[in-house]
């Protein structure tokens, strides 16, 4: 099974790209991670509006076989080991990707969070979507050489 992960816009921030970049290289050891930006839709006045239109393009990419996090500040907690497992048990347990989704600006729709396999919270303050992806990557680099033995972890 592979990563992926879905954003809803895309940020102008060079050092969160700069730190996602030097992440991602060291994920490829793992197998790598995919990253697909999704167009974030028009605010016209109607923040449910927006959340439902993004919740479509968010499960319109998600395949029948793939497990989605929903990345939410309303989401569980999980410490490291327990996002490590969390990670073990998605890759492996899966058919298709283990799909994480950071959602726009107003963030995730009801429908996201109701189709999602998990809803994770990195933090229990809410994190702008760039500083979001910085620590997903981290987080994900740092629970695969923990599910792996290696020593990035401690």
């Amino acid at each position: 099974m592979k990563l992926r992960l879905l954003t809803v816009g895309k940020g102008s921030t060079p050092w969160a790209d700069t730190a996602v970049d030097d992440y991602g290289k060291r994920l490829r050891r793992f197998g790598g991670i995919e990253e697909r930006t999704l167009k974030p839709e028009p605010f016209r006045g109607d923040v449910e509006a927006v959340r439902a239109a993004e919740a479509d393009r968010i499960l319109g990419a998600i395949g029948p076989r793939d497990r989605l996090v929903c990345l939410d500040e309303r989401g569980e907690a999980p410490d490291t080991d327990a996002f490590a497992e969390l990670l073990r048990e998605g890759l492996e347990e899966g058919g298709g990707a283990l799909v994480f989704a950071i959602g726009g600006p107003y963030g995730h729709g009801p429908a996201v969070r109701a189709q999602a396999w998990r809803v994770v919270r990195l933090s229990a303050l809410v994190l702008n979507h760039q500083i979001a992806r910085v620590v997903l990557y981290e987080q994900l680099y740092r629970a695969m050489t923990l599910l792996r033995g290696g020593s990035y972890h401690h």
